[in-house]
């Protein structure tokens, strides 16, 4: 059981909130265990202070009490028995995919004017982007992440430092590990988050054999964050590991990955020519915590891991993110735009030697136009800017 009660995570609230009473479903998507239940009681917790006397119809379709309800005309009867004609009615369903025709009912109720939807859910036989699809064009998608490092900072009522980044760094924002006294348990908690998703989300669903090559595909992804992806080269790898797999296959698997939250695919775009690359993205894990456990923590990997908490920051923050390439080949490491604005960002460890802070500081120069420009180090740097472009901390970046 959970307990992050009096624990809010604005925003998310912020997010869901201007929908209220709009006619469109709202449907919390994400990876597992990232919290979508509790965002889910945390906006009902809300209306209810600006609506106390509307009516509430609370499903949670993995409590017993709701085991009856088992296809569309189960859900909608139990909705239909629990309306009340003359107010707002609120419904609220957890886990909605274990209900087959859900969205015939969402749909129908969705055309009442004084019925407001929210819904989560999200396993083997539907993942929560599904959910999503199948209420395409009557639905809002609110995608929700692992905790950001200043929400996983008043999660675990930690105070901002070096250490606490270190912690954030290696386990992550999975919500849950707040109820674990010791860091001692958390990984086997994420070890148990990386087989459900991993056996139930992509072994069951997809009806995989060849698990040795999954679990290849995922260690090789973990061991390089942020190096460009090409199917060829991971399936020539995995054939001198003596790993069967086609390139095919490699793509195909990647896919799957992806379809259940633990990576995310960045395409490569090309600055001058304002267009994306075919082929060539690179993969950056939904939670480090999860990567870790994975491959394990390794301080060497410090740079790589860096980079990724940048990656998941600006996603947090809703900008859309690409890899920029310039000319000769040269990259941006983040492209990020957000409602018209743009922000371009490179990421290193230090800027200490002259020939990483010329390529650093030399490629956000090479851009011609008056967008911000942002060198992210591991570490507080002097001096914190160089020709216009601003140099801070990864701390002083998470915490913005």
């Amino acid at each position: 059981m959970e307990t992050n009660d009096n624990i809010l995570r604005p925003h998310y609230l912020e997010k869901i909130l201007p929908y209220v009473n709009k006619g469109v479903i709202k449907v919390l998507t994400g990876q597992r265990r990232v919290g979508k239940s509790y965002i889910l009681k945390s906006v009902e917790n809300e209306i209810r202070k600006t609506a106390p006397d509307a009516n509430y119809i609370t499903i949670n379709l993995e409590d017993f009490a709701f085991s009856h309800i088992t296809d569309a005309k189960t859900l909608n009867d139990e909705i239909a028995s629990r309306i009340v004609n003359d107010k707002e009615n609120y419904i609220f369903i957890d886990e909605i995919q274990e209900v087959e025709g859900f969205d015939k009912v969402l749909r129908s109720y969705n055309l009442d004017h004084n019925i407001d939807i929210y819904v989560t859910g999200s396993n083997s036989a539907m993942l929560s982007s599904e959910i999503a699809s199948r209420l395409a064009g009557r639905s809002v998608e609110i995608r929700v992440h692992p905790l950001s490092y200043t929400e996983f900072l008043e999660f675990h009522q930690l105070s901002d430092s070096d250490d606490t980044l270190n912690l954030y760094l290696q386990y992550g924002g999975m919500p849950y590990l707040r109820n674990l006294a010791s860091t001692s348990t958390w990984n086997e908690y994420l070890s148990g988050v990386v087989d459900a998703l991993v056996y139930r989300d992509i072994v069951s669903r997809h009806s995989i054999r060849n698990n040795d090559f999954l679990q290849r595909m995922l260690m090789y992804l973990a061991d390089n964050i942020g190096q460009i992806f090409t199917a060829k080269r991971i399936a020539d790898y995995l054939k001198s590991q003596r790993v069967t797999g086609t390139v095919t296959s490699v793509q195909t698997y990647a896919d799957y990955i992806c379809d259940a939250y633990i990576v995310n695919k960045v395409k490569r775009w090309d600055i001058d020519g304002k267009k994306y690359f075919e082929i060539g993205e690179k993969y950056y894990f939904e939670d480090l915590g999860m990567r870790n456990n994975i491959i394990g923590y390794r301080p060497m990997d410090i740079g790589a891991l860096l980079e990724n908490a940048v990656y998941n920051k600006l996603v947090f923050d809703d900008f859309d993110v690409k890899v920029g390439v310039m000319t000769k080949g040269r990259e941006i490491d983040f492209v990020a735009e957000r409602n018209g604005e743009r922000r371009y960002i490179q990421v290193a460890l230090n800027v200490d030697d002259p020939d990483t802070a010329s390529r650093e500081f030399g490629n956000l120069a090479g851009i011609p136009d008056n967008y911000k420009k942002i060198v992210v180090t591991l570490r507080d740097s002097a001096p914190n800017t160089r020709d216009g472009i601003s140099m801070i901390s990864l701390r002083h970046f998470l915490n913005d």
